[in-house]
């Protein structure tokens, strides 16, 4: 069983053939509205991937909140820890250019409002052996409280530092497993400008320090990862992307599920890694987000 404990946004997206740049305005090609938020996203990847999953967060008592749920009920996520507060539910403003990447404004709202006592509550239904998954769109205090009561409690973490706060190195170190872009590795591993060289001996470093898993996705490159001593590599497959906005979140769901499903580590990787791939074959955070018969038959 996995918990995910993080945000639900509704995403709001326009796409233009390339992105502005700074004070500059530019013509949209079109407008969509989909469910999104990094807990959400993953929480609906670990049961697209064919894991139980149970969602903790919170909604505004809006005409968002309806859309922002309607992909986790259809595909039967747990909803019984979902709060709905006097706020508006949260947004992510995305703006998607010709060439898939993207830029992102995410507006917190309800999701500011998760507490450490909804932590609290979301580890206690828990069981020894399930997994927790965290993300940084809800406050650092709630992400703290409820990676202490998993430890206590026997129960595994992973925690992706996304998107960066000023508690994400801290935070981040005290999951047992930890997964960040080439970005984020630099706030975790307390250096920057790390060349791709010198990656790999900071992940051994950091792994050495901590004794957890770290795992660094690399975008078209794939993945590394470090795991009980060993080093690991994973890459997807090759694509022509339309949007990437939803590839980590996939990655990230995926491999909670595979892990939970006992799959191998390196097996659990490539799994991952191909689900993060075909995630940026389609528009949207949520419904990019591949089912595992998609993913099996490219294994």
């Amino acid at each position: 069983m996995i918990t995910v404990l993080g945000s639900i946004n509704m995403d709001l997206i326009a796409t233009t053939a390339r992105l502005p740049k700074p004070g500059e305005t530019v013509a949209g090609s079109g407008f969509s509205t989909a469910a999104g938020g990094k807990g959400a996203n993953q929480a609906l990847a670990a049961r697209r991937a064919g894991a139980a999953v149970r969602m903790a967060g919170a909604v505004g008592s809006d005409s968002f909140a309806e859309g922002a749920l309607a992909l986790l009920s259809e595909a039967g996520v747990d909803l019984g820890l979902t709060k709905t507060v006097d706020a508006p539910t949260g947004t992510a403003h995305i703006i998607v250019g010709g060439d898939g990447e993207n830029v992102i404004v995410v507006v917190a709202s309800a999701n500011a409002t998760v507490s450490e006592s909804d932590a609290a509550a979301a580890v206690e239904a828990m069981s020894p052996g399930d997994t927790l998954m965290l993300q940084l769109e809800i406050p650092g205090v709630s992400v703290k409280k409820a990676l202490d009561d998993a430890r206590r409690r026997g129960i595994r973490s992973v925690i992706n530092i996304a998107p960066l706060t000023p508690d994400a190195a801290r935070l981040g170190r005290m999951a047992d497993i930890v997964i960040a872009n080439e970005t984020e590795f630099e706030l975790l591993a307390g250096k920057s400008g790390i060349a791709a060289a010198d990656r790999e001996e900071a992940m051994k470093a950091l792994h050495a320090e901590t004794g957890q898993t770290v795992i660094v996705t690399l975008g078209a490159e794939g993945v590394v990862a470090i795991h009980e001593g060993k080093l690991h590599r994973a890459k997807g497959v090759t694509i022509e992307p339309v949007d990437t906005v939803g590839a980590g979140d996939t990655f990230c769901g995926y491999l909670a599920a595979s892990l939970d499903a006992g799959l191998s580590f390196p097996d659990a990787l490539r799994r991952s890694a191909v689900a993060g791939s075909l995630a940026c074959l389609k528009p949207g955070a949520q419904p990019s987000i591949p089912l595992a018969t998609e993913v099996t038959a490219l294994l």
